[in-house]
């Protein structure tokens, strides 16, 4: 491939790299001035808005009520649950480097839950959480990885 091809998959990573990775330092910032799930749901529910207006300007039509209702129910619990509780730690004071990592450990219970219920997981998967799980440590390794213990089971 030439790399005028490749171009927009970089472009791609990058903004992921900025957007994804900024995501605990904004949170953060956000928790000083504003009540942590307050602050969460006005991005969560801005970005929603965004999206929906960016899919209907592109033609696309409104999903059934049933599938909105599983959408709703997935979002509750991944946004509210997951992320919201995410936002109320680091409001609790917890680093959002010490998030970071907490957060990064998902794929690794994923994968010991796989093990549990008796799903085949190969060599190489182990490898590569434990590679990211590691990176993920390196780059926080530098900044303030001590915090609020009960924060960071909140994250869990």
């Amino acid at each position: 491939m030439r790399f005028r091809q490749l171009l927009p998959l970089f472009g791609a990573l990058f903004a992921l790299y900025i957007i994804w990775g900024s995501t605990y330092f904004v949170i953060r910032i956000g928790v000083e001035s504003w009540p942590p799930l307050m602050m969460a749901g006005v991005r969560f529910l801005s970005a929603g808005m965004l999206l929906m207006a960016f899919l209907l300007l592109r033609g696309e039509k409104l999903p059934p009520l049933r599938q909105t209702i599983n959408a709703a129910l997935i979002g509750l619990l991944l946004l509210a649950v997951g992320n919201g509780l995410v936002t109320v730690a680091e409001h609790q004071n917890v680093p959002s480097g010490i998030a970071a990592v907490v957060v990064a450990t998902v794929p690794l219970f994923t994968l010991c839950f796989s093990y549990f219920f008796g799903i085949k997981t190969r060599k190489l998967e182990w490898v590569g959480i434990a590679i990211g799980l590691a990176g993920i440590i390196l780059l926080n390794s530098g900044g303030n990885l001590s915090g609020n213990p009960w924060g960071a089971i909140l994250i869990l």
